[in-house]
């Protein structure tokens, strides 16, 4: 793991009290007791000087965040943005170009190729949509708010250890509003419990390197259950009766297709809480790997 504890004597001397100076003294109060919490943590201060010294806040994150889209997609239009055409396409592509790659990850795990491909795909568009927010500007904005102030003061914290630990310099920490990162698009506390250095280099760099970013997915599958061999599941009539361990999954209700799921689905669900993503991940792999 790489140490930033040697940061420049000059950031060493650049606490975060002087926003107070320029700046919202209540907003230079709140990242004060960030750094006090952050110190507890075991994160240095020259990390803390670098990373809260020049925070403020992005109204646009507050934008976001209360004025969330209700989901009213159906099953049939989410399928039809989620796995497009296109995406199907450059997924195919992408594997090719990475396969070798891929499988150095996917093998011990004992997951198909295609089904990484599918997540990376759907998460970032095979890194391309990183987000474009500062990480801990948008994580420091929505506890500062109290929207859901102790998930993001979490989130904040844990974004400051990945600081702190070198894995990515603070103007590259990129992500969404929400503070989702890189081209797995974790949040910083799946990112310390599950992202991965893939090449040996000390780093675990989910934005710019994809041997990180394949063994970080691959990684989070195997710890949240991922069984090798054994298929995610599949479109069956109506009626089918699920098994031991088996679900059946109607995304579009009674008059929709009836998947029949496994254990390997609900590993999915563990990435991300909802039927839709988890049958589009299944069927985006699905494709993926047929032949053309």
């Amino acid at each position: 793991m790489i140490s930033r504890r040697l940061l420049s004597a000059a950031l060493a001397f650049s606490p975060v009290a002087s926003l107070a100076q320029s700046g919202d003294p209540k907003f230079a109060a709140f990242l004060r007791g960030v750094r006090a919490e952050a110190l507890k943590a075991g994160i240095d201060p020259g990390t803390l000087d670098a990373a809260l010294g020049k925070v403020q806040e992005i109204p646009r994150v507050m934008e976001l965040a209360r004025n969330q889209p209700e989901f009213k997609m159906t099953f049939d239009k989410y399928l039809e943005v989620v796995v497009s055409d296109e995406r199907v396409k450059n997924g195919r592509a992408r594997l090719a170009e990475n396969r070798a790659l891929v499988e150095r990850f996917a093998q011990p795990a004992g997951m198909p190729p295609s089904t990484v491909v599918a997540l990376w795909g759907i998460e970032s568009n095979y890194g391309k949509n990183l987000g474009d927010f500062e990480v801990i500007d948008a994580l420091a904005t929505l506890v500062y708010n109290n929207f859901r102030a102790q998930f993001f003061r979490q989130q904040l914290i844990a974004a400051l250890k990945i600081l702190a630990q070198g894995h990515i310099g603070f103007d590259a920490m990129k992500g969404s509003w929400a503070g989702a990162m890189g081209q797995c698009q974790f949040i910083p506390t799946s990112f310390l419990a599950y992202a991965a250095d893939g090449d040996g280099d000390g780093r675990m760099d989910i934005w710019t390197n994809k041997a990180d970013v394949f063994a970080s997915i691959t990684n989070y599958m195997r710890r949240v259950g991922w069984r090798p061999g054994l298929n995610w599941g599949q479109e069956v009539p109506a009626g089918t009766p699920a098994g031991q361990g088996e679900r059946i999954v109607r995304p579009a209700g009674a008059g929709g297709p009836t998947f029949l799921t496994t254990a390997n689905f609900q590993a999915i669900l563990r990435w991300n809480q909802s039927d839709f993503f988890a049958l589009a991940v299944g069927l985006l792999s699905d494709k993926i790997a047929a032949a053309r």
